[in-house]
């Protein structure tokens, strides 16, 4: 395995590394090693997660060793430092800092445990799930939400529950548990085979671990947080992965929204519990202040009090509603006598009610316990004390908004009249760095955020109210001519795509989008991806589009039919329990060989856009057809707006913040940037990305687009234009997909998840193509042990490409390969010792001892010295050794191109003589487009059709990179005697340019 000195860190990793990868680590490390915060940028398919682990745990690991068995740690690693050897309780688990591991799903987690499975390292490690993941128990686990909760809490505190009473027994007699990767089916199995709880066992595995995985919910919310008992938080590493939503969910775990019917619901608990209390007391004679009928008495009228409170506000507007600022909220409680110090005894009555609910709601029967489906609604009230008196400070109510809005009562309700008018408190925070804060106060070490889109950076950071010293944003690791980017402003008719409110409803409007889409539809083959900025927008278009035609159209198909000539269409529904049906209906079209493909119209920040993987045929394509702006007349997002204005006046100590127009504009950016990340999921993986609204030529709108896209944008004026460029594109591409064998069968193309798998697993890609990524192969999903009614879309056989004509097979220009490698600017640079120093030798000494390592070579036996130069980024990119197959046709002309031309010159010791040799040696070490590039150049060579010095030239160039030397040495005795001067000269110029 590759090991990769990084700031002093050696770093094994389990491919050879891209540029963007090192510099991807090198940026961690820097975090670590600094104890700073850092935001990390990275596109889908450049292997962020991959990077992050190996990094994070080399890192840990130069502490010591990992924890084995027992929490006891394993020897021979390096001593500690004394701030770590004086951890409160003397154990390895608090001497060493813990990597805390977070995104948003399960389903995620799941992947980057699989990823965790393809390194070398095993740390000790613990995964958090929730009851209704992991409880096996026969009548809890049909429960759901609070009352699963609620009735495990009673089983356990009565030891009824079988499970739970022998995990003790089971983790003392297992102790080596989390010594390999694992994850929530793993505790599951362990239940069912073996007996003890998962969900219990998973928690006593986390008070002991070098990295713990865990859902966002679990840290930022503080009754989930304070539940994570053991976890030392003091020198702890967290890593938000996903971390594009970050600051909603930041400022929604600090929020609340006080409906109408949870507060009826709390009344009707406090008079259940003065019932149960009164019955208590009567049965067993006693008199328990812990049950005292009176407070519940007391804790009733309050809530009713209130809740008249909120019916006497006077809304002058039903649209603006009643809004006063966050620090109102003290006053208006303060009139019912909740204070900062009442709210203690109140949050201890709700405690001791949630108790008496328990066991009033669990009732023995002859089978053993039986939990009733009950919620305990009073834990709402209990949440909502804890935001506003936050440990008994008021200070932060000044990032609040206290609002009251009128709405109407859903039928569903059953403790509400149909149709009756109702309120809504909401205690709404607008800055999600409270959240944040916390993390600070636990004295952690380190911050990481990381996604594909976090930009811009700047905004970031000023929301989460934290200083981010480290800071990247990466380029991808494809070439210019795997992706075409462009603004479409206008459609074929010369109407301008304009999915603004004041054009979105015209008829030209949608007549034009929908010519727009017949014509990609016929352009782009396999899978076709076309996003709208509400379900509404959406539901409309369609409709539209199956009833009428374009005004001047001969063509007496609807718009949507001529859609479906082209391709057939899957609509993302709005309920997520039919979302299923929908991924499995798009594979089954995509299969279909009738066709040229399928189109799924889908919504931004919808279920399409976050999480799934359409990689390769799955999606070719992406049409985004305006900004999913929010709604700005809903009171949330108007008091935002209105909130970050104030705080960037020039009045305010922040005069620099983010104003409320920028906010409203980035949110909408980042929905667009996550839904065009859907396409281009791995290195050899091609498609395009099509912006369908004018505004996008806009730069204020181009720059909140993702920085690894914006050196390929173009925006065109004219619509023919567009197609012309766009056809040449996907005509070069299937032509050179169609030279290449088949790896797989059309049997083998789709291969089913696991049954209980959330949507975002249904077609991830990650753990097939971070193989991919790094080999260049394709990773049959058979393999896979998982298996379900979602559907993955790896190598989908390729449709009908009737509509494409072939010609001849494109190949991608030296220029064009060298811009994409000179993305990163010198700010990306990557700097490879401990202290902060450029090293002398770049990429070509790092893999001479990424190559000593694994002979098991000393440093000094292959000359590496502490000097120093700079990581360029246009080094050479790893070899890949998969899909470099030629067709036999080229292969002849190559070999014979080389075999055939004036060789005579003195061969270089130890390289290929023969053309064949040289060629595989070539295959392996150059990427497919620049093998590409070096078959177009040997022919220009046998046929002359080319200079011979600029052929030179060109060749030199592309063997210019330290790993490329002996290819640029090898190449000499291919070259005639009459130009072998001006070679040598290539070869020198480039020797020494590496050297120095």
């Amino acid at each position: 395995m590759p090991v990769y000195s990084i700031r002093g860190v050696d770093v094994d990793f389990p491919y050879d590394a891209y540029d963007c990868q090192i510099t991807y680590m090198d940026r961690v490390l820097q975090s670590l090693q600094q104890g700073n915060n850092a935001l990390l940028e990275s596109p889908t398919g450049t292997g962020k997660t991959l990077c992050l682990l190996c990094s994070t745990l080399a890192w840990r690991r130069t502490f010591g060793e990992f924890l084995r068995g027992g929490g006891g740690g394993g020897g021979g690693g390096s001593q500690p430092s004394a701030s770590q050897q004086s951890g409160p309780s003397g154990t390895q688990s608090s001497r060493y800092p813990v990597i805390i591991y977070a995104s948003r799903t399960h389903s995620q987690l799941r992947q980057v445990i699989k990823e965790l499975k393809a390194t070398s390292y095993r740390p000790k490690m613990a995964v958090l799930g929730s009851r209704e993941q992991m409880c096996i128990h026969d009548e809890v686990s049909k429960l759901r939400g609070k009352a699963q909760n609620n009735g495990c809490h009673y089983l356990c505190k009565k030891r009824l529950c079988c499970h739970n009473n022998i995990v003790t027994e089971y983790m003392r007699n297992n102790s080596e548990l989390g010594s390999e990767p694992f994850d929530i089916e793993d505790l599951v199995n362990i239940g069912r085979t073996k007996g003890p709880c998962p969900y219990y066992i998973s928690r006593e595995l986390s008070k002991s671990v070098d990295i713990l995985f865990a859902p966002y919910n679990y840290l930022i919310d503080p009754g989930n947080r304070r539940s994570l008992t053991g976890i030392p938080w003091d020198n702890a590493v967290l890593i938000f992965d996903e971390a594009h939503n970050l600051e909603s969910i930041c400022a929604d775990a600090a929020s609340f929204d006080l409906l109408p019917h949870n507060l009826t619901s709390c009344i009707a608990e406090a008079q259940e519990c003065i019932q149960l209390c009164s019955f208590k007391r009567s049965i067993e004679n006693s008199a328990d202040k812990q049950f005292d009928p009176e407070n519940y008495a007391i804790l009733k009228a309050l809530l009713m009090a209130l809740e008249k409170k909120v019916s006497e506000l006077v809304i002058e507007s039903k649209e603006l509603g009643y809004t006063k600022p966050g620090s109102y909220i003290h006053e208006f409680l303060s009139e019912l006598n909740i204070t900062s110090e009442t709210s203690k005894k109140l949050i201890e009555t709700i405690d001791s009610a949630s108790l008496l609910l328990e066991e009033g709601n669990s009732g023995e029967t002859k089978a053993g316990v039986k939990a009733k489906a009950t919620v305990s609604r009073l834990e709402t009230i209990r949440d909502m004390l804890d935001i506003i008196f936050r440990g008994g400070r008021q200070d932060h109510a000044k990032y609040y908004r206290f609002h009251v809005n009128e709405s109407r009562q859903a039928s569903g309700d059953s403790l509400q009249l149909f149709g009756k008018a109702t309120r809504t408190l909401s205690w709404w925070c607008f800055n999600p760095g409270l959240a944040m804060e916390e993390f600070l106060k636990l004295g952690v070490r380190s911050i990481i955020l990381t996604s594909g889109t976090l930009s811009p950076l700047d905004s970031l950071a000023m929301e989460l109210n934290l200083e981010f010293p480290v800071r990247l944003e990466n380029p991808h690791v494809i070439s210019p001519d795997q992706i075409w980017v462009g603004v479409v402003p206008v459609g074929p008719s010369g109407h301008s795509l304009n999915s603004s409110y004041r054009t979105r409803e015209t008829i030209k409007y949608k007549q034009e989008l929908g010519l727009v889409i017949v014509n990609f539809a016929r352009i782009v083959p396999d899978g076709l991806l076309v996003f709208f900025p509400s379900y509404s927008m959406m539901d409309k278009c369609i409709d539209f589009w199956k009833n009428r035609n374009h005004e001047h159209s001969v063509d007496e198909n609807t718009i949507w039919q001529r859609m479906c000539k082209h391709k057939q269409p899957v609509i993302e529904p709005r309920q997520s329990s039919n979302f299923p049906d929908a991924i499995e209906d798009y594979a089954a079209k995509l299969r279909d060989s009738s066709t040229s493909g399928a189109i799924f119209f889908a919504v931004c920040r919808g279920k399409v856009s976050e999480g799934l993987d359409f990689a390769d045929r799955a999606g070719r394509a992406v049409i985004v057809t305006g900004m999913p702006f929010s709604t700005p007349t809903d009171p949330k997002v108007r008091l935002k707006r209105d909130y970050l204005d104030k705080q960037a006046t020039p009045s305010n100590k922040n005069p620099k913040g983010l104003t409320g127009e920028e906010w409203y504009v980035q949110q909408a950016a980042r929905a667009v940037n996550q839904a065009v990340g859907r396409v281009i999921r791995h290195r050899h993986d091609y498609g395009a990305i099509i912006y369908c609204d004018e505004r996008f030529v806009w730069p204020n709108y181009q720059s909140q687009m993702s920085y690894w896209l914006k050196p390929y944008i173009k925006c065109y004026s004219k619509y023919g234009e567009v197609v012309q460029t766009l056809t040449k594109f996907f005509r070069d591409k299937v032509s050179l997909d169609s030279s290449k064998p088949k790896e797989m069968d059309c049997d083998d193309s789709i291969v089913p998840l696991a049954d209980k798998y959330s949507p975002q697993d249904i077609l991830s890609y990650s753990a097939a193509t971070a193989a991919n990524e790094h080999r260049g192969t394709t990773v049959p999903l058979n393999v896979t042990t998982r298996r379900s009614n979602y559907m993955k879309f790896a190598q989908i056989t390729p449709a009908n490409r009737a509509t494409l004509s072939s010609i001849k097979q494109g190949c991608s220009s030296s220029s064009q390969l060298a811009s994409s490698r000179d993305q990163l600017s010198q700010d990306s640079q990557v700097d490879m010792t401990m202290h902060g120093h450029l090293t002398e030798h770049s990429l070509k000494s790092l893999r001479l001892k990424k190559r000593a390592k694994i002979a098991g070579i000393s440093n000094d036996a292959v000359g590496l010295h502490d000097v120093s130069s700079k990581l360029q980024h246009n080094v050479d990119l790893p070899r890949y050794q998969g899909e470099r197959s030629t067709p036999l046709s080229k292969r002849s002309t190559i070999d014979e191109a080389c075999e055939t031309n004036e060789v005579i010159g003195e061969r270089s010791r130890g390289q290929p003589t023969t053309g064949p040799a040289f060629l595989k040696q070539a295959r392996e070490k150059l990427g497919t487009a620049e093998y590409g590039e070096f078959v177009e150049l040997m022919k220009a060579l046998k046929s002359k059709s080319m200079h011979m010095k600029d052929s030179l030239e060109a060749i030199a160039k592309l063997f210019s990179s330290p790993g490329r030397l002996p290819l640029l040495e090898g190449f000499r005795v291919f070259v005639s005697k009459n130009h072998l001067p001006l070679y040598e000269q290539l070869v020198r110029k480039y020797t020494v340019a590496n050297t120095n």
